[in-house]
């Protein structure tokens, strides 16, 4: 395969796209530049934004191997933008995608290890909720959707890591050990995109899916 792999990020406020070098059989990833997408366009800046990066280290998109991309928990409208894009280029390309978990990136940014929490605020007073085994790499228990106080009783048992002031400063308060972490970035995102590549774990574009955990409101109200 070609050693350039695409890994792009559109489930939050804010996303990101990033380029990234790789060898096969080789666990090191080189980012070769990183690009910040502003939330709210992010329909109309994504395609641009990967021509534009492509071109700007002299590569088509022919030249792409691989992908990554965060299939949620997030924005319903952000994760189908970026999920529609990847699926459209993996398909004319016939190139490997690897999905990979926000809440798995948000516990792999951080230098715990063993089991953790990861959090991050689902809003409405909910709470996305990823439980991981980390050494060598992450290795998710369950994901799931808590209410603060569920939340909370977890939390109690187990390091919680999240990128949300919000959600730190409600442990800290509670009294309840937390580590805040940077939100990922795309060279994490491309770091684990290359993991599961490597360990076999991808999808062809038929199967890509967006990993919501919560319910569409169209679903919980029909």
């Amino acid at each position: 395969m070609s050693d350039i792999l695409l890994a792009v990020d559109t489930s939050g406020k804010n996303g990101n796209v990033a380029l990234a070098r790789v060898a096969e059989g080789k666990s090191e990833v080189k980012v070769v530049e990183a690009v910040p997408l502003a939330g709210g366009t992010f329909s109309a800046q994504l395609v641009p934004q990967i021509a534009a990066l492509l071109a700007r280290h002299g590569h088509t998109k022919s030249d792409i191997g691989a992908f990554a991309v965060i299939s949620g928990p997030g924005s319903f409208t952000g994760l189908r933008v970026g999920l529609a894009a990847i699926k459209a280029l993996a398909e004319v390309l016939r190139k490997p995608i690897a999905t990979v978990s926000l809440l798995e990136a948000v516990v792999s940014t951080g230098r715990n290890r063993g089991r953790i929490l990861a959090a991050l605020d689902a809003g409405r007073g909910e709470i996305y909720v990823g439980d991981y085994e980390v050494a060598d790499f992450a290795q998710m228990h369950s994901e799931c959707l808590l209410t603060r106080d569920e939340f909370l009783a977890e939390a109690r048992a187990k390091p919680v890591v999240t990128p949300d002031a919000a959600l730190a400063d409600m442990l800290r308060a509670a009294g309840v050990p937390r580590n805040q972490v940077a939100y990922p970035s795309g060279a994490v995102i491309a770091r684990l995109g290359w993991q599961h590549i490597q360990r076999g774990e991808t999808v062809q574009p038929s199967e890509l899916e967006a990993n919501y955990i919560r319910r569409s409101d169209a679903e919980i109200f029909s």
